[in-house]
């Protein structure tokens, strides 16, 4: 598969960065998803702490979220050179 996108992007790195830049995406997704739900298991163990806990995994997750951003970006700037 790699060598079919080293093919249709002409540059080995394009292909790579590209798929960098999918592989940020994924993390934040499953890092986002892991917060989501250590926060639920929290709150039902835990119900009078649910504000705390809310915004904890906010903060968490847009940190995560840009992180994620900044990768995608860098990788499709390499694609893109």
């Amino acid at each position: 598969m790699l060598h079919t996108l080293v093919e249709a992007a002409g540059d080995p790195s394009h292909a790579i960065a590209a798929i960098g830049a999918g592989l940020a995406v994924i993390g934040a997704g499953i890092g986002i998803g892991k917060i989501g739900g250590d926060a639920n298991s929290a709150i039902a163990r835990q119900p009078e702490s649910t504000g705390d806990i809310r915004g904890s995994s906010l903060i968490l997750a847009a940190l995560i979220e840009g992180v994620a951003f900044f990768g995608v970006v860098v990788g499709l700037l390499f694609a893109i050179k």
